[in-house]
């Protein structure tokens, strides 16, 4: 499944969505991870803020997606009759306790987490 389409060619009411919140302790890659997976980046994404960028942490909620163009075979009850692909919006929320209340803000527009865990640190 690639991103080879043209996403301003795609009908935003046959996009089926998916909000992917990214977890896991400060510095173990998050904002990193998800660089690497977005095509598409809200004003909020990726550490944007001054204040996050001077301090090395990301502060609050940042938005970006990529797109699927083909659903995957679990989400065949949503096929073509309905939408024609995948968007799948990815939360980088903050790592460190402090900001909890941010993380849990965002718990609310969440479908499903990705914990990401610094293969270096463990567990």
């Amino acid at each position: 499944m690639t991103n080879t389409k043209n996403t301003s060619a795609v009908d935003p009411d046959r996009i089926l969505n998916i909000n992917v919140g990214v977890l896991g302790h400060v510095d173990s890659g998050k904002t990193s991870l998800v660089k690497t997976l977005s095509t598409l980046l809200s004003t909020a994404a990726l550490d944007k803020s001054s204040q996050s960028r001077q301090r090395g942490i990301t502060l609050d909620l940042g938005f970006s997606a990529f797109l699927i163009h083909e659903l995957p075979p679990q989400l065949e009850e949503y096929s073509s009759s309905d939408y024609d692909c995948l968007q799948v919006t990815l939360v980088d929320c903050p790592g460190h306790a402090s900001l909890i209340r941010t993380i849990i803000g965002g718990a609310q527009i969440i479908d499903m987490v990705l914990l990401v865990i610094d293969a270096n640190k463990g567990i």
